[in-house]
């Protein structure tokens, strides 16, 4: 990794990466003895190996003072991205600059011993991180306070669940005041509270203009905190730009996804539904597969044929979530519309239209013809037809109906 310390009128990139790739080399060859080991480490491999692209010919640079997303799916190469960054990994081919002194997040806790107490471990890492006795003893008490664990600082380390071992960790790592910042999906451990100290730590970051560069598959995450991203997939580079962009750019490969899987889905088996099959429940489809943040509505077509004569029939239908817990549903008969008398072998087309307001996920539609007693089922389809939601503002509820707020300040 190149080192650039020349200065100019314009500020230069905290970080640039050019034409980077990098490869890992697979052997397939199996060792039978100590003796093939060695010697296999001095003869080149013929054959037998494999060449991983994890990456291929990646571009772009940091910005001082910039809070910088990489994003992209599990196997994309992004986190190898990070630990080329962190100099962990040297590319097969390309350079990465770094400029100003630089601290990753990556895997918190390594160099952690577990026979040592809590306490020891502070002392021990912090020497790892530069500072002296003194220095620590300085800043002990913040990183506990912080880390929430006073009452386990003098028990040792493998005594910890993974939690507090995380927590002490990212207590220890902050302390180091680094230029730039790597981080990689390290918040996703720990309870609601420490990640929530751990997101305000990063927001303190934001402010005070340090360099952060940020891996995550949360994109509410990314157009919160980043102020542009790159999107990485198959290894490759193929998005920059704004948060916004690049975390739409990825909502969208999941949902081309979901619309390819939904094209070879089975049809769903007759042991699913129910009923006298006086009308039969032809088709469900919704109008999208998967509705993303821009689309407002769901759309449910539900196609009919009665094989009996019927007098006003009563159609209906019910979305759950993946939980199996029903959300929301209706009929004809509470909306007050007749689906009038129907003879055999007529066929009706009804389109149910609800608002988007479904959690993250996928759901499932079950649809309802029944008598027009209310009791008697002509046709009970559950599970008829699924789809996906895709939802850039998560929280803990069913459902995430769109919700306005107003501040006034005296």
């Amino acid at each position: 990794m190149k080192e650039a310390m020349e200065n100019s009128t314009a500020p230069e990139p905290a970080i640039v990466v050019r034409n980077v790739s990098k490869n890992f080399i697979l052997p397939h060859e199996r060792a039978r003895s100590v003796k093939q080991s060695f010697t296999g480490l001095l003869r080149k491999h013929r054959g037998n190996v494999e060449t991983q692209k994890a990456l291929q010919n990646i571009s772009f640079d940091v910005k001082s003072g910039e809070f910088f997303g990489i994003v992209g799916r599990n196997g994309s190469g992004k986190s190898t991205l990070l630990k080329l960054l962190a100099e962990i990994y040297q590319p097969s081919k390309g350079d990465v600059t770094v400029r100003g002194k630089l601290v990753p997040f990556i895997e918190l806790g390594v160099g952690f011993n577990p026979e040592l107490t809590g306490r020891e471990n502070v002392y021990l890492n912090c020497a790892l991180l530069g500072f002296s006795a003194k220095e620590v003893k300085a800043m002990y008490k913040d990183i506990v306070d912080f880390a929430e664990l006073e009452r386990f600082m003098d028990q040792k380390l493998k005594n910890y669940s993974s939690g507090m071992q995380v927590r002490l960790a990212f207590s220890v790592a902050i302390m180091a005041e680094a230029d730039i910042l790597l981080v990689d999906e390290v918040l996703a451990v720990g309870d609601a509270d420490f990640q929530r100290k751990c997101f305000e730590y990063f927001k303190s970051l934001k402010k005070r203009k340090k360099t952060v560069v940020f891996v995550t598959h949360d994109m509410g995450a990314v157009r919160e905190y980043c102020d542009r991203a790159i999107l990485v997939d198959r290894s490759k580079l193929v998005a920059e730009g704004s948060a916004d962009d690049i975390a739409e750019q990825y909502l969208q490969l999941f949902m081309h996804e979901e619309e390819a899987g939904q094209a070879k889905a089975e049809p769903a088996k007759e042991g699913t539904r129910w009923g006298d099959r006086s009308i039969v429940i032809d088709s469900v489809k919704t109008s999208k597969k998967t509705l993303s943040v821009n689309d407002d509505h769901l759309e449910v077509t539900v196609t009919i044929t009665a094989h009996k004569d019927m007098e006003n029939p009563i159609a209906g239908f019910l979305v759950k979530d993946s939980a199996d817990n029903q959300l929301f549903g209706t009929n004809t008969r509470i909306k007050k519309v007749r689906l009038g008398d129907m003879k055999a072998g007529q066929r009706l087309t009804i389109t149910w239209t609800a608002p988007n307001i479904m959690a993250d996920g996928r759901h499932f539609i079950d649809a309802t013809i029944e008598h027009d007693d209310g009791i008697s089922v002509c046709d009970w389809w559950t599970e008829s037809a699924s789809f996906m939601v895709h939802k850039t503002e998560r929280t803990a509820y069913e459902i995430t109906p769109p919700i306005d707020v107003r501040i006034e300040r005296a």
